[in-house]
């Protein structure tokens, strides 16, 4: 293996760092995870409290749906050269690595999602995250949102179109086959407690 340094939030890597010899290091997997994006490894920054609580209700919203579909928070996702931890990625169950013994794979899938969805921390950047989210729509994915909780809005990415900015009582689309309704605002209520 390389000579690879760590300092905070970053791994100092030789250019020549490989994916694969990244996926190979012992820390990647530690909270919060690393990420491998253009040959550089980052680590993504602590959520905080409304972003736990945005990927928390997602993930139930989502799950509590009969549907096809199955919702994963931190899953690691690696393909086309890059290996990211998006904070929600939604499945298509047929699409689930098993086992033989069918349980599903810890390491993650080889694949994109088929829906992405980020929650935009205070420390982090905005541009790095939509270029996530980019990747993930180049590679198969159909939907892909940026929650910005400090703008109360959502960024919505679609493969073949510009990405719309919706905010208030804006419908969010969602996977063509899933049967939900949901609001930027009903979104943005769900952090909200009775004082």
């Amino acid at each position: 293996m390389k000579n690879i340094g760590l300092t905070q939030g970053k791994i100092t890597v030789p250019k020549n760092t490989t994916l694969e010899e990244f996926l190979k290091l012992p820390y990647i997997e530690e909270s919060p995870a690393w990420e491998y994006i253009n040959a550089e490894a980052i680590q993504k920054p602590m959520g905080g409290g409304k972003h736990s609580l945005l990927q928390k209700r997602l993930v139930a919203v989502i799950d509590g749906l009969d549907s096809n579909y199955e919702a994963f928070p931190e899953l690691r996702c690696t393909f086309g050269n890059r290996s990211v931890v998006p904070d929600v990625v939604v499945l298509s169950k047929n699409l689930l690595p098993l086992d033989d013994s069918g349980d599903i794979i810890s390491s993650g899938i080889d694949f994109a999602p088929n829906w992405i969805l980020e929650i935009l921390s205070p420390a982090q950047s905005q541009t790095k995250v939509t270029g996530n989210i980019l990747h993930c729509l180049r590679n198969g994915s159909k939907l892909g949102w940026l929650i910005d909780p400090s703008e109360r809005s959502i960024l919505v990415y679609q493969p073949n179109c510009l990405p719309d900015l919706l905010a208030g009582k804006n419908i969010l689309p969602v996977l063509e086959d899933l049967n939900l309704t949901l609001s930027v605002d009903e979104v943005f209520a769900w952090l909200q407690r009775k004082i």
